[in-house]
């Protein structure tokens, strides 16, 4: 990718925060909207508003797996390491549960960098 590129994805991920904050407002909040909505801010390294969305994501649905892992990785950005260890750890716990292997190693790779630091 060439740098020129930088700011036409930055205004794509901007235009789609806007979007799901449009549908937000007009009531249609449900756990895929606010999964949506964490992972653009986390993209574009709003990692308290990533933290919000994700936390809400998972209040509506506990079982999000993916959600678990943004949402440790939102925590981690922020320097909030006893909570990001509790997100994975919980991610994990319910990855296995419901068999989401991918979520499983990603959220492994994520425990052992916190072990390490």
């Amino acid at each position: 990718m060439e740098k020129t590129d930088k700011p036409l994805i930055r205004e794509a991920s901007m235009t789609l925060i806007d979007n799901l904050e449009e549908m937000l407002a007009r009531g249609n909040d449900s756990a895929m909207l606010r999964f949506g909505l964490g992972s653009a801010c986390l993209r574009e390294k709003r990692h308290a508003q990533a933290i919000e969305h994700l936390g809400r994501c998972l209040a509506l649905d506990e079982n999000y797996t993916a959600a678990y892992n943004l949402l440790g990785r939102a925590q981690f950005k922020l320097e909030q390491l006893d909570a990001a260890k509790q997100s994975f750890t919980k991610g994990l716990e319910k990855a296995h549960a419901t068999g989401d292997i991918q979520a499983e190693r990603e959220i492994q790779v994520f425990l052992k960098k916190l072990a390490s630091d």
